[in-house]
Parts: C-alpha cells; sequence; structure tokens
C-alpha cells in the first residue's frame, strides 16, 4: 500500500486497508481509526496522506454518492441528504454534490420509481397508500409524492 511506512503507522495501514474495502469520508475514517484505539496525531497523519494521495476527498465521495443513489436506488434528495449527513460530509459539500434542487426533475424521478416499483395501477387507496409510503421512505418531499402518485 502506498506510503505505509509514513508518518500514521498502524493508523495508516488500517486506514488504506479501510479504504481498499470501500470508499469512505473523512468523517468514517477518522472514527474507524479511534475505535482501533489509534491516537489523534497518528489519525491526523493517516488521513492527511490517504487524503493525498488522492484517496479520501468528501467533495468526490459526496458527488459519486448522490449520482449512485440517484440512479440505482431511486432516492429522493432529502434522504441523500441525510445519509451524507449520517456519514460525516460537511454540510456545505453535500449541498454541493446534491446541486440546485429540479423540481422536474425530482418529479420525473419519483414517477420513474412508481413505475419500476409498483407497476400497477394506484386506482385503490390501499395501492396509493403504499405507493406514498415507498416514496416517502426514498427521501421525496410530500408534495412530489403526492404529484406523482396523482399524475
Amino acid at each position: 500500500m502506498p506510503g505505509e511506512a509514513g508518518g500514521g503507522g498502524r493508523a495508516l495501514a488500517i486506514a488504506w486497508r479501510a479504504l481498499s474495502r470501500r470508499d469512505r469520508t473523512v468523517a468514517e475514517l477518522r472514527d474507524l481509526l479511534e475505535r482501533r484505539g489509534a491516537r489523534s496525531e497518528e489519525i491526523d497523519a493517516a488521513l492527511a496522506e490517504v487524503a493525498e494521495s488522492g484517496y479520501l476527498d468528501d467533495a468526490e465521495f459526496a458527488r459519486r454518492f448522490t449520482d449512485d443513489r440517484r440512479r440505482l436506488d431511486g432516492w429522493g434528495e432529502r434522504r441523500i441528504a441525510h445519509e451524507l449527513a449520517r456519514r460525516g460530509v460537511p454540510a456545505e459539500v453535500a449541498e454541493a454534490a446534491l446541486g440546485e434542487p429540479s423540481p422536474e426533475a425530482e418529479l420525473d424521478a419519483a414517477r420513474a420509481v412508481l413505475r419500476d416499483r409498483v407497476g400497477v395501477s394506484l386506482s385503490d387507496d390501499r395501492a396509493r397508500r403504499r405507493a406514498f409510503a415507498l416514496l416517502v421512505r426514498r427521501g421525496y418531499a410530500a408534495e412530489v409524492v403526492y404529484e406523482a402518485i396523482r399524475g
């Protein structure tokens, strides 16, 4: 692994191993290193080295995460924002990744989820309630959900 002999020693090795499994945010990696008992200065050195190597970037993580959740999972803006915050991505970084809110794009995405997941007519109350619950769980705003179900 790059730089394993450098500044953070054991903390750096743990960081590289963790990043080889999946992308992580700075906060997630810091938390992992703290749980593994690394000292504060080792953590700081390891995070700095990994970031300098280009493998730890919250802005890039947030951009990829946002794109993937929209495209692959049909998540709405609220759920994506909540998950980025839970993972420790700073609010301004998350907002930049989410971009300008587009009511039309959000409505189109909600309708696509309904087409893909429900696939049946929403003619009865039970089907509409299930569709409503699905879209709310996916993180769509209530007004978007109502419009998607109506349409």
